[in-house]
């Protein structure tokens, strides 16, 4: 009786989460900066998820699901979403162009940016705080949360559009298992290909290597990897936590022996036994004040 006590309590606390999922939105309801089409794979959007209740004033995350920027894995979405929830974070899923459906940079950027300044131009609606806005990214997307870290800008004060307005500086950054460098001897060949196409100039190369962007302006950043991850080298990680320490940027750096590549949460919801790497968030978040002790 017990048992089922419990996975009832389960079962009813995920379906009151996913009702907090909202519909998806359009990043630009008038069409994307170089769309190729206007299909959904064309028109970039957010899926809001909320606290249940709802907070008077929160953080909020922009997530970026990986997939190599062929894809976009759910469990590196939705299933974040869910979890931040659990802490009374807002977060936004970002469904952002892929290489798969032709896309190549600087459209995730955009994408990515867009979001960032969405959320703070809605900050009212969603009751967050707009200078507490942070990028997750896992995998490819925390190559692109990182680029957005290492490349933002305050926005456009006489923009029509009051979106873009809004600065794209995230106030902190989330990196898990990241793919960091395009540099080839750190890269993961299959994203590079899929972000920059198969003969990308040196120049290009350089510029989205994102160990080699980093200023003293880069948010605060939290990093996690795994030495046992063997699709994207635990190097990026460490050589981006470096170029951090050089510029004088706050962080926190995790490498953990077990894991594969995609680990994720480690643990479906509702998150009863999540991967460590989620309490030294924590424990970060709260340092950082973007959730309540």
């Amino acid at each position: 009786m017990i048992r089922v006590s419990r996975f009832l309590a389960a079962a009813l606390w995920l379906a009151a989460a996913q009702a907090h999922g909202a519909e998806p939105v359009l990043l630009w309801p008038d069409g994307a900066p170089g769309a190729l089409g206007a299909e959904d794979k064309d028109r970039p959007t957010l899926t809001p998820f909320a606290p249940e209740p709802m907070p008077a004033r929160c953080a909020a995350m922009v997530v970026c699901p990986g997939g190599g920027y062929l894809g976009l894995a759910g469990y590196e979405g939705k299933d974040y979403a869910l979890y931040l929830n659990q802490a009374g974070v807002t977060a936004f899923v970002l469904q952002y162009r892929l290489g798969s459906h032709g896309y190549r940079h600087p459209r995730m950027l955009e994408d990515a940016a867009r979001a960032v300044r969405w959320v703070r131009a809605h900050a009212a609606e969603w009751h967050v705080d707009p200078q507490r806005v942070g990028i997750m990214g896992s995998s490819a997307g925390g190559h692109l949360a990182s680029t957005l870290l290492t490349r933002h800008d305050a926005g456009k004060p006489e923009a029509a559009d009051p979106v873009e307005r809004e600065s794209s500086r995230p106030d902190l950054g989330i990196l898990c298992y990241a793919v960091i460098s395009m540099r080839t001897e750190l890269t993961h060949e299959g994203s590079r290909r899929a972000l920059l196409g198969p003969a990308p100039g040196a120049d290009l190369l350089w510029a989205l290597s994102n160990e080699l962007q980093v200023t003293p302006d880069t948010p605060p950043c939290f990093l996690w990897h795994t030495w046992e991850d063997r699709t994207v080298k635990v190097e990026n990680a460490l050589e981006f936590a470096a170029a951090l320490r050089r510029a004088g940027v706050p962080f926190e750096l995790h490498i953990y022996q077990k894991g594969a590549h995609g680990v994720a949460l480690g643990d479906a919801a509702p998150f009863r036994n999540p991967h460590p790497w989620t309490r030294d968030l924590a424990h970060w978040l709260r340092a950082q004040r973007f959730i309540d002790p």
